[in-house]
């Protein structure tokens, strides 16, 4: 009876292994090899005995577009055991008749990462799909208005008053220069077709990776959410609604390409006989590509800094503690430039040494702002000086910025308008003497190596220095002996 005992307890033991172990099961179903251009390949994942929490992305496949997921559940009861499943389903719509591959893909599903060999799809031409007319009747299907052979015919498809657009406000800019790029959608106001974002955030995300030129220094605008805004095109009255905008800089001669662009967008079918208790719409997909847009990009005129200098319209703010020091007395002074390019890209100012003035390496500081389609700014550079000679001093011959204006389409330079007063004496003696090595080189020319007598306190004071050390090494000597 006791063996028996045991192997009751062994097989319990298996058993709730065994049933831990099933309810672990992730499975992951591939979809038919061959498809029509009507229809949609599929990928499922199952898992038996638990819902589905989290799950990572499905992958991507050449040759098909992602239509959306939809998922299901099912529960079984066999002998009184209680048995269930759910299942997410990615569907793919094929985009061209060939032969695609699915590459080996792993999902992470609720922690637990499970893994599919992929396979080879072929898609084919439309397949022609046979009606069921064998549907059980319903007796209040005519009485909902739902007796019809075709569902599909209960709805109709509204031409959209629609488009979408990527626009620049510029399609000629000097290097450096920034223009502003925006997505965008635009629906008239005598749009009557049903339409709806869907997944904008995931889709924009992909499309950057197109869109977002290699050639250039971005400032985004960061749109979080998405507004409609009025508009008016060619005297037609539109809602645009931006989904990325950006500025952009070009850093060399190549022109700015952005290719054209796709974004799927949620297309509702309208009933052509809407009841009180039926559907009135029905979801469907559409997607809209934007045109090809080229930015042209020119050089700038000859200049000995041309490749150096920032483009942009910029003014200068300027600030100074006194206008009045004495020499070795340290002063500061602010060179603030402000106004609408790549505040990033500012190169710093160039400031000439000299030995009437010791000016150190500034503080920096940087404040850009995005926002109506403009990036606008600040860049504030806080010096510390210490003038050595007195006199008047123009800060331009020190403190000055050359740029590029677009607009004028010439050079210009910034410069300092303060004038700083010096007085005292010159401290070029002093920055000498700091760095004197003294008198011990002042007289190495004139020392001799002969011995020299002592005067009478300096050899008092080595007579007694010896009699003490002649003590202490006694008693010493008489503390070991001990």
């Amino acid at each position: 009876m006791r063996n028996f005992g045991v192997f009751l307890s062994v097989l319990a033991s298996i058993f709730c292994l065994s049933k831990a172990a099933f309810a672990q099961e992730i499975s992951v179903q591939l979809g038919p090899n061959e498809v029509g251009m009507n229809e949609f390949f599929t990928i499922t994942v199952t898992v038996n005995n638990a819902a589905i929490k989290n799950y990572t992305d499905f992958p991507n496949i050449d040759g098909f577009a992602k239509r959306g997921t939809s998922s299901s559940s099912k529960t079984n009861i066999v002998n009184g055991e209680i048995s269930s499943s759910q299942s997410i389903t990615q569907r793919y719509m094929p985009l061209e008749e060939g032969t695609y591959t699915l590459e080996p893909f792993s999902l992470e599903v609720n922690g637990t990462e499970v893994s599919s060999q992929g396979k080879t799809i072929k898609v084919t031409p439309p397949v022609e799909r046979r009606q069921n007319n064998r549907r059980r009747y319903d007796p209040f299907d005519d009485l909902f208005g739902r007796n019809r052979n075709n569902t599909e015919s209960e709805f109709m498809d509204v031409k959209e008053d629609a488009f979408l657009a990527l626009t620049t406000d510029k399609d000629e800019v000097y290097v450096g220069e920034g223009f502003t790029t925006t997505f965008a959608f635009y629906v008239a106001d005598a749009n009557r077709a049903p339409l709806q974002f869907h997944e904008a955030g995931k889709q924009l995300s992909t499309i950057l990776k197109d869109l977002r030129p290699e050639n250039c220094w971005e400032e985004n605008f960061s749109i979080e959410n998405i507004y409609g805004e009025r508009v008016e095109l060619n005297g037609k009255n539109y809602t645009r609604y931006k989904i990325y905008q950006a500025t952009y800089y070009p850093l060399n001669l190549e022109p700015v390409v952005f290719p054209s662009v796709p974004f799927e967008m949620i297309k509702y079918r309208v009933a052509k006989s809407p009841s009180f208790f039926g559907r009135d719409r029905q979801e469907d997909f559409k997607t809209f590509n934007t045109r090809e847009k080229t930015v042209k990009v020119k050089a700038l005129p000859p200049h000995p800094l041309k490749d150096k200098v920032a483009v942009g319209q910029f003014e200068l703010d300027e600030k100074i503690s006194t206008n009045s020091v004495e020499t070795g007395e340290s002063f500061s002074y602010e060179f603030n430039i402000y106004g609408e390019g790549n505040i990033s890209g500012i190169p710093d100012p160039s400031i000439p040494d000299t030995k009437e003035m010791d000016i150190y390496p500034p503080n920096v500081a940087q404040d850009i702002n995005r926002g109506a389609g403009r990036v606008t700014g600040s860049k504030r550079y806080s010096y510390f000086g210490i003038p050595n000679e007195p006199g008047e001093y123009d800060l331009k011959d020190y403190f000055s910025w050359i740029f590029f204006n677009p607009e004028t389409e010439n050079y210009d330079t910034l410069k300092s308008e303060v004038k700083l007063r010096v007085t005292g004496e010159s401290k070029e003696n002093v920055s000498i003497s700091s760095t004197d090595l003294g008198s011990f080189y002042d007289n190495i020319d004139i020392a001799s190596n002969e011995l020299q007598s002592l005067d009478k306190s300096n050899a008092t004071q080595i007579i007694a220095n010896l009699l003490i050390a002649a003590l202490l090494g006694a008693a010493a000597f008489m503390f070991i002996r001990k």
